[in-house]
């Protein structure tokens, strides 16, 4: 029987300069310089990560440092302590407290048939950022 063994991973002392590329979800702990392109899978940037790049993926977790735009079909999360410096595109934006922001947000609505059906005008707002800490 085979297991997989979840998301590939970029270590934290790996750089990278160029074009990333992939099928399958990815974790970045290091140094990316260039583009990121994971079209239908979930990109996460891990708290040490220094990233200085275009993103493009399903979904994108951030909670290290990025330099360069965001876009996504589906869901931008910003944890508590990123740093995000430049353009969102998404569908649905979360942003925690503490979470440092620089740049514009396009929240779109999903121009793909099969998600575009049941959104309405008066769903709740993509744009309300969620909270966190403990209270």
């Amino acid at each position: 029987m085979v297991v997989e063994n979840g998301a590939a991973r970029i270590g934290k002392s790996i750089v990278i300069r160029g074009e990333v590329k992939g099928a399958e979800d990815l974790t970045i702990d290091g140094r990316v310089e260039g583009t990121v392109h994971l079209a239908e899978n979930r990109l996460t940037i891990g708290p040490n990560a220094d990233v200085a790049a275009d993103l493009t993926a399903r979904d994108v977790l951030v909670m290290g440092k990025v330099q360069g735009n965001i876009t996504a079909s589906g869901r931008v999360e910003l944890r508590a302590g990123c740093q995000l410096i430049g353009d969102i595109r998404a569908s649905r934006l979360a942003v925690e407290d503490n979470a440092g922001v620089r740049g514009k947000v396009d929240l779109s609505q999903a121009t793909k048939t099969g998600e575009a059906a049941g959104v309405q005008a008066s769903s709740a707002p993509a744009a309300a950022p969620v909270t966190g800490g403990v209270s």
